[in-house]
């Protein structure tokens, strides 16, 4: 959905919610709010700002992408959060699926490998006042044991498998929302029992590989 000249940011927003997220089952209302108010086009470079509500994922610099819209909303939804929830995110990238976090959950804990990324997400993420989220430079496959356990944890790059780490640091009850393969890829919920691990294939998904 490429932002014409005459289309507010704004609307361009709502016309992305209704025709790639509602319109594919997206149902939860409050990741249909963050989506509707989180500003997208200023989590992406200054020159894509134009396509920035397209049903497509955009590059952000240092290999890594900004995930297409729909798949935002569906991961935060298979996350099943709560205005109670802990949450850890795994990539922070350009800062956006932060935000639609934030706005869902109590409090977002976000681990990025590249710096310069990270120090960007934080200055988009503080002018926007978006509060409690707390970012850290490093290997995401770690965690952040330090503030486990969490209510959900989203990956937004692929490893060949869950990192046992992360597994580790979920909640009774907490889902781990993530991306799994080398060549073709699925995304994954596993959900902490009081008995052990379940996982469930949701559907076939392209991320950047976790490095």
């Amino acid at each position: 959905m490429t932002l014409h000249p005459i289309e507010s940011e704004a609307g361009a927003r709502q016309r992305m919610v209704a025709e790639q997220i509602v319109a594919r089952g997206i149902d939860d209302p409050a990741v249909l709010a963050a989506m509707r108010s989180v500003p997208r086009h200023l989590f992406v470079p200054e020159g894509e700002r134009g396509r920035a509500y397209e049903d497509g994922p955009l590059a952000i610099g240092h290999g890594q992408t900004i995930s297409q819209p729909f798949i935002v909303a569906l991961m935060t939804q298979l996350a099943r959060l709560t205005p109670a929830s802990r949450v850890l995110e795994i990539g922070t990238g350009c800062g956006y699926q932060t935000a639609v976090l934030a706005a869902c959950a109590r409090a977002v804990w976000s681990v990025e490998l590249e710096a310069e990324l990270s120090q960007r997400a934080a200055r988009t993420l503080a002018a926007l006042g978006i509060v409690d989220v707390h970012l850290r430079v490093g290997d995401g496959a770690n965690g952040w044991p330090e503030e486990a356990p969490f209510d959900a944890i989203l990956v937004t790059a692929a490893p060949a498998e869950a990192p046992q780490p992360l597994l580790d640091q979920l909640s009774i009850g907490g889902r781990l929302v993530i991306p799994l393969g080398t060549g073709s890829q699925d995304l994954f919920v596993f959900t902490r029992e009081a008995s052990g691990v379940r996982s469930d294939r949701v559907l076939p998904v392209r991320f950047v590989p976790l490095r």
